[in-house]
């Protein structure tokens, strides 16, 4: 698709030390938009220089938040139809043509969005099954219709109006290791802590006892995590983990408290 050619279309993208990703992402977008909004922050790698060779239009901004950083990145931009990603995604052929054709040829006056199927690859496997597939998510909006909301570590788009869904992947490489996803576990329990203070919960033991259960059985057998082999029984565990450690984190700062006042 020639520049002069190309669809009605904005990219939106955060990023902070993303070299290894960009270029993936960046070539599954080659020619498909008018243009390429990349914000940044605190990149000390060659993130933006790989962002500057796709004629990516680049913006530095202290670091907001996920959720607020990606309406930052999503108010810069000037095309009747944005696409957000994250620099560890990339288009899959079929998504790619969906879009095309989407834009293209479909009446879309009441359509406002599109939803996706994100397919994570852990492990040198894609998963295709448990908790993590299809993992559909609102990617496509019609610019000054949609918004990021929803929690710090749970960020969402919201739109105005009817959304439809396109074929094809968005190819996720958010996990190249298990150090990488574990930490992510650590990370993401922190923020959840925060929110759960926030809104003056406390400790419940059925929660830390129940949901991690429910957590691995809905994963692994409800939703077919055991097609995708070992690393579906780990997605499982650590999903379960996961839940085991954030319903724990009140019950560690409640006792830390009292230590205190004693």
């Amino acid at each position: 698709m020639s520049k002069n050619n190309r669809l009605p279309l904005s990219v939106s993208i955060i990023a902070s030390n993303e070299e290894e990703n960009l270029q993936r992402c960046f070539e599954s977008l080659q020619g498909i938009a008018a243009e390429i909004i990349f914000v940044y922050n605190n990149c000390t790698d060659r993130s933006v220089e790989v962002a500057k060779q796709y004629e990516a239009i680049c913006y530095e901004e202290s670091w907001h938040g996920h959720r607020d950083q990606k309406n930052i990145a999503l108010k810069k931009t000037a095309q009747p139809w944005v696409l957000c990603i994250d620099a560890d995604e990339a288009l899959s052929p079929q998504l790619r043509e969906s879009i095309i054709q989407f834009l293209k040829t479909q009446n879309t006056e009441n359509i406002n969005g599109a939803t996706i199927n994100r397919r994570t690859n852990f492990i040198g496997k894609w998963i295709c099954h448990g908790d993590w597939y299809p993992d559909t998510n609102l990617r496509l909006i019609r610019n000054g219709k949609a918004r990021w909301e929803g929690s710090r570590e749970h960020d969402k788009l919201k739109v105005d109006g009817k959304t439809t869904h396109l074929k094809g992947d968005l190819l996720h490489y958010s996990y190249p290791s298990l150090t990488t996803f574990i930490n992510k576990i650590i990370y993401f329990s922190d923020i959840y802590l925060d929110r759960q203070l926030d809104a003056g919960k406390r400790w419940r033991l059925h929660n830390a006892i129940f949901r991690p259960l429910w957590r691995f059985f809905r994963a692994y057998f409800l939703r077919l995590g055991f097609l995708d082999g070992f690393p579906g029984f780990f997605i499982a565990a650590s999903t379960a983990f996961n839940a085991l450690v954030r319903h724990s984190r009140l019950y560690e700062y409640q006792v830390l408290q009292e230590k205190t006042k004693k």
